[in-house]
């Protein structure tokens, strides 16, 4: 499976894509959009970023972090607005997009929720059996989201497929009886 993961942020937009069957690299990278653009204009670059992106990797999912919230009310706003830009490219395309906390990719990946930026990349370091850590940060928090889908993601859809199952043969069930 290949997993293409976006930490959105207006500003710098950490991308990343992983193969899940070899636990490896595909590329990783920052979408950048100028602050002295219009915000529309910002948002424009960072969807025909992100869709180069999608083109280029065929990705089997795309994972997005999930906004969380900040004091800082301007921060949050551009993150939820490259988010949905992000969310949009990919049903576009008909690609599956799963979304996962900040907690939850720090958990997946180093064990604690509330590990530090340092912790998360050194695992990310370790895990892809990458030389150097990717610069800057926010490549490596795509990386750390693109692992915890694959850790995390599999589970999900499996516990999700069992719930399908099962209301099927209840409905099956009612119907018979």
């Amino acid at each position: 499976m290949r997993v293409l993961a976006i930490d959105p942020g207006l500003t710098r937009c950490g991308i990343g894509v992983i193969d899940s069957t070899k636990m490896s690299l595909i590329a990783v990278g920052v979408l950048k959009s100028s602050p002295e653009l219009p915000i529309e204009q910002r948002l424009l670059e960072i969807d025909a970023q992100i869709r180069e992106w999608v083109a280029l990797h065929d990705p089997d999912v795309i994972a997005i972090e999930r906004v969380f919230s900040q004091a800082n009310l301007r921060t949050v706003m551009g993150t939820a607005q490259v988010a949905g830009i992000a969310l949009l490219a990919a049903a576009q395309v008909g690609k599956k997009v799963v979304m996962h906390t900040p907690s939850e990719v720090k958990a997946a990946v180093t064990g604690s929720g509330r590990a530090k930026k340092d912790q998360v990349a050194q695992m990310v370091q370790r895990i892809l059996k990458l030389e150097t850590i990717p610069k800057p940060v926010d490549a490596t928090d795509a990386l750390a989201l693109a692992i915890c889908h694959v850790w995390r993601g599999a589970g999900n859809d499996r516990v999700a497929a069992a719930v399908t199952k099962e209301k099927k043969r209840l409905l099956t069930l009612r119907g018979a009886g």
